[in-house]
C-alpha cells in the first residue's frame, strides 16, 4: 500500500543537502575508476577479462569490508561520533589512491593501487550511508533517496561528460581532477560533522566473529531481506558490466571518439537524473516496491535492445528507456531496505546491503568480460548480460511488499 505524502520540513530539507555532498563526491570517484581504468588498461591488457577482474575488485572488497566497517560503527562511540570517524579516516587514502591511478602503466600497479581505492572508499561509504537511518524518517525514504540519487546522479554525470573530456586530452586528468574535487568536498563534509558532532559514551567493541553471527540473525527467517539481497546483487551486477565496459563499446563498437563519447553517454546521464528525480516522489506515493517492478521491465527491455541491433538510431531511441530504468533504480532500492532495518543495526544492515553490492560489482565486469572475450572481443555482448540480470531480479523481488 502507498504511504500518504507529506511535506518536507526546512530542517530535513538541510539534513538531506548535507548528507548528499558525499554521495556526489563518492559517485564522482568510483564512477571515474570503473569507467576510465578499464580505458587505461586497455593500454597494457587486451583482454576484456582481466579488465573484468580488475574492476569487479570493488566487488571483492564489498563482501567481506562493509559487514565489519557497518557494524563497528554503530556500536563505536567518540567523541566525533560513532560515523564520521570512519569518513575521516578514509577520505586521505581515497584521494592519494585517485591521483595515482591516472599514472599507473601495468596490471600490477593499478591492481594494487586499484585496491586501496577500494577499501578506502567502503571505510569512508558504510558509515555516512547509514547516517540516512539514521537521521531520516522512514515515511520520507522515499524522498530522502531520490534526494541522493541526484546527488549521485550529478557525480555520476560529470565523471562520464568531463572524464572522457578530460581522458581525450590526458590519461591522468580525470583521476586528478576527481582527486581534487573529492578532497575538497569531503573535507568540507567532515568539518560540518565535527562543528556539529555529538559526544557519545564509549561502548565494547565486538570481533569480527561476533558482527558476522548478529548480521547472519538479522537476515535469518527474513524472506523480504532475502529477497532483497539477492535482486540488489542483479541490480548491481548490471550496473557494475554497464559501467565498465560502455565507453569501450562507444568507442569500439559504435565508431565514437572518447570525446563524442562522453558527450552521447552525458545526454543519457542527465535522463537518469530525471529518473532519480521523479522515483522518490513516486514511490512514496505509489508504493517503492511497485514502481521499482514497472521500472525494472523497462530498464530490462531497454537493455536488450543495444544488443540486437549496432544501428545508431536503433541505440538511440533506447537509450532514454535504459537512462530512466537506471535513474530509478539507483534511486529506490535503499529506501526500499530502510523499513526493513532494527533499530541500533542500521550500520549492520548497510553492510548487508553493500555484501549484496559487492556479489553483483565483482561479477558484473567479470561476466560481462568473460562473455564479450567468448564472442571474439565484441562488446555488444555486455548489453544481453545486463539486461537479462534486470528481468531475472523481478521474480526474484516478489516478497518485498509496499509499506503501508
Amino acid at each position: 500500500m502507498a504511504t500518504v505524502q507529506r511535506t518536507l520540513q526546512r530542517s530535513e530539507l538541510r539534513i538531506l543537502a548535507i548528507l548528499g555532498v558525499p554521495t556526489f563526491a563518492l559517485a564522482l570517484a568510483i564512477t571515474t575508476v570503473s569507467t576510465y581504468l578499464p580505458v587505461l588498461a586497455e593500454d597494457f591488457s587486451d583482454s576484456s577479462i582481466v579488465i573484468g577482474l580488475l574492476i569487479g575488485g570493488e566487488g571483492l572488497v564489498a563482501l567481506w569490508l562493509p559487514l565489519v566497517v557497518g557494524s563497528w560503527s554503530d556500536r563505536l562511540r567518540t567523541p566525533l561520533g560513532s560515523r564520521l570517524r570512519f569518513i575521516l579516516a578514509a577520505t586521505p587514502a581515497l584521494v592519494v589512491a585517485l591521483a595515482v591511478l591516472g599514472f599507473v602503466d601495468s596490471i600490477a600497479a593499478a591492481a594494487i593501487v586499484v585496491a586501496v581505492f577500494f577499501v578506502a572508499y567502503f571505510v569512508a561509504y558504510e558509515p555516512y550511508r547509514a547516517l540516512y537511518p539514521d537521521l531520516v524518517d522512514d515515511e520520507i525514504a522515499g524522498r530522502a533517496q531520490s534526494s541522493q540519487a541526484i546527488f549521485r546522479g550529478l557525480g555520476t554525470f560529470l565523471a562520464l561528460v568531463g572524464g572522457g573530456l578530460l581522458i581525450s586530452i590526458s590519461d591522468p586528468l580525470p583521476f586528478l581532477a576527481t582527486a581534487l574535487i573529492v578532497g575538497l568536498t569531503m573535507g568540507a563534509f567532515c568539518v560540518a560533522g565535527v562543528r556539529y558532532r555529538r559526544r557519545e559514551r564509549p561502548v565494547q567493541e565486538e570481533a569480527v566473529g561476533e558482527v558476522v553471527r548478529r548480521v547472519a540473525d538479522l537476515v535469518r527467517g527474513r524472506r523480504d531481506l532475502q529477497a532483497f539481497l539477492v535482486a540488489n546483487a542483479l541490480w548491481e551486477l548490471a550496473l557494475a558490466a554497464l559501467k565498465t565496459f560502455v565507453v569501450l563499446y562507444v568507442t569500439k563498437t559504435l565508431g565514437l571518439s572518447l570525446a563524442g563519447s562522453s558527450l552521447a553517454i552525458g545526454v543519457a546521464a542527465s535522463v537518469v537524473l530525471v529518473g532519480a528525480v521523479v522515483s522518490g516522489k513516486l514511490g512514496d506515493n505509489l508504493g517503492r516496491a511497485r514502481v521499482m517492478r514497472v521500472a525494472l521491465v523497462v530498464y530490462g527491455l531497454g537493455l536488450l535492445v543495444p544488443f540486437a541491433s549496432t544501428v545508431p538510431w536503433v541505440v538511440a531511441l533506447a537509450a532514454p528507456l535504459v537512462a530512466f530504468g537506471g535513474g530509478v533504480t539507483m534511486s529506490l532500492p535503499y529506501a526500499l531496505l530502510m523499513p526493513m532495518m532494527p533499530r541500533g543495526a542500521h550500520g549492520a544492515v548497510t553492510g548487508l546491503y553493500s555484501l549484496s553490492r559487492g556479489v553483483g560489482t565483482s561479477l558484473g565486469p567479470l561476466l560481462a568480460g568473460v562473455t564479450i572475450q567468448a564472442a571474439g572481443g565484441d562488446y555488444r555482448w555486455m548489453w544481453l548480460v545486463c539486461g537479462a540480470a534486470i528481468l531475472v531480479s523481478i521474480p526474484v523481488m516478489a516478497p518485498l511488499r509496499d509499506e503501508g
